[in-house]
């Protein structure tokens, strides 16, 4: 069984079969996470460097989680621990880790196209966790997921994705991953925070949160991230509130079975009210338990055992 794809830099290049055989894999090691022993000997004697040059928790602990339930030995390397502090680079840091024989390495930083830069000069499989605001495709994977179980379907959806849609990795791959698989994704958040290109990816885009909550089958929240800025684009946190973020009187204006959704960390009364985040409409909490499956399936695939003949 061959393996054309063992790195998974984006999901731009994926067509909607190669999508769905992910998500029906990592549907497949759903259980495992159930089990009183959460291991199964998949990926035993391969071993997973995850290098986090860019602040984690929710992608870096399921990643490593990932791989533990897959039996692969891991190697956990962040940013403050590395060698980059001292000035080293990010391939002369990759090409020592490859001394050591590493399968697959998981890569997040703040750089867009570094695992591209990677897989281009690194035998090992690479794997994206996030590269600057370019692409975060295992994100894009695990919030298709949930939604797939909660609706039972994707194509003929409306998401809605709303925020910082300039900054946001996560919402470039989420509008690639839904749009191939059929849903209708509308982008909202301030003129400044919205790239003029972001159509192109198959999507519909305004700064009308109205329009884009009308009938939504799905809201997606994103954070606004400040530590991206080199200017203000928003006047302040409160106006953003009442203009860009999800309360109760806002989520009113979707289905009345619309599912609301956040990558996380999530900035409480800011983009989310509490009760909206804390509410029986979120289903973010699945978003973080579906990461685990979703990341063993992409692991699996990338080094050979997900393949598709």
């Amino acid at each position: 069984m061959s393996n054309p794809r063992r790195h998974l830099l984006e999901l731009a290049p994926l067509d909607a079969t190669e999508l769905l055989h992910l998500l029906d894999l990592a549907e497949s090691f759903q259980d495992i996470s159930q089990r009183r022993i959460k291991k199964v000997p998949a990926l035993r004697g391969m071993t997973v460097v995850l290098l986090f040059l860019e602040a984690s928790t929710r992608t870096r602990t399921s990643f490593e989680l990932a791989a533990k339930r897959l039996s692969a030995d891991t190697l956990s390397i962040t940013g403050g621990t590395s060698s980059v502090v001292k000035g080293e680079t990010l391939l002369d840091t990759a090409r020592n880790l490859e001394a050591m024989s590493p399968d697959i390495i998981v890569l997040r930083h703040r750089h867009s196209g570094s695992p591209h830069l990677l897989s281009r000069h690194i035998d090992a499989s690479i794997v994206n966790a996030g590269d600057g605001g370019h692409e975060h495709p295992t994100q894009g994977l695990l919030d298709a997921l949930t939604i797939r179980q909660h609706k039972r379907r994707i194509e003929g959806l409306k998401v809605a994705i709303i925020g910082d849609i300039a900054h946001s990795r996560v919402a470039r791959s989420n509008i690639v991953c839904l749009n191939r698989l059929g849903a209708e994704v509308v982008v909202c958040g301030p003129p400044t925070m919205l790239p003029p290109d972001i159509e192109s990816l198959g999507c519909r885009a305004t700064s009308d949160r109205a329009d884009a909550v009308q009938d939504a089958d799905v809201v997606m929240m994103l954070r606004i991230q400040k530590e991206r800025m080199t200017e203000e684009l928003f006047p302040t946190d409160r106006e953003y509130a009442m203009r860009f973020g999800l309360d109760r009187a806002a989520l009113r204006m979707a289905k009345p079975d619309a599912l609301v959704m956040h990558p996380g960390p999530i900035n409480r009364g800011v983009e989310i009210s509490p009760e909206v985040a804390d509410g029986p409409q979120s289903i973010i909490l699945d978003q973080v338990a579906n990461g685990i499956a979703v990341r063993m399936a992409v692991l699996f695939h990338c080094a050979g055992g997900g393949a598709q003949a």
